[in-house]
């Protein structure tokens, strides 16, 4: 029997709790005082886990929340901080790992996202459950399109590199 898909909701949450554990994966490098090119590979990973999920929410979840929630300004908020995550990414990617700030950099992102995931879970997750919106057809669109996304990692790196270059 096939499992089902999850939910909208519940797989963009499953990538904040993902994100989560790379986190503090990376705390736990950072406190063993990990070579530098190790904490470069994780901390791409989750450059790269960030800029998929910012994807998913901004081309498919992001618009169809707004439609149904008739909230510009909800949404306005949430694609505000995508901006400043992408730009925190940008500047992690461009920064080499065995900079004095790297670390730091990498745990201002840290906060930055856990601030967002909570703003998003209590505001748009919990008015987008409320709602009347197929969650299930939407959750199904996203898996789609998160599965293209992983199969151009490297495009969607040298992406956001570039915007770091800009």
């Amino acid at each position: 029997m096939k499992k089902p898909t999850p939910d909208a909701v519940d797989l963009l949450d499953a990538d904040h709790l993902a994100v989560h554990a790379l986190f503090e994966a990376y705390r736990e490098l950072v406190a063993m005082r990990a070579p530098a090119p190790q904490r470069r590979t994780l901390a791409e990973e989750i450059c790269i886990e960030l800029t998929i999920h910012a994807r998913l929410e901004e081309e498919l979840f992001y618009p169809a929340v707004r439609d149904a929630l008739n909230d510009d300004e909800l949404l306005d908020d949430a694609e505000d901080a995508h901006g400043s995550q992408r730009e925190f990414v940008a500047q992690i990617l461009a920064t080499p790992a065995d900079d004095e700030l790297y670390d730091a950099k990498v745990a201002v992102l840290a906060d930055y996202v856990a601030r967002h995931v909570r703003q998003e879970r209590e505001e748009v997750f919990n008015r987008v459950l409320a709602s009347r919106m197929d969650l299930q057809s939407l959750g199904r669109t996203l898996a789609v399109r998160k599965e293209e996304l992983r199969s151009v990692k490297e495009a969607l790196r040298e992406d956001a590199l570039a915007s770091a270059l800009a």
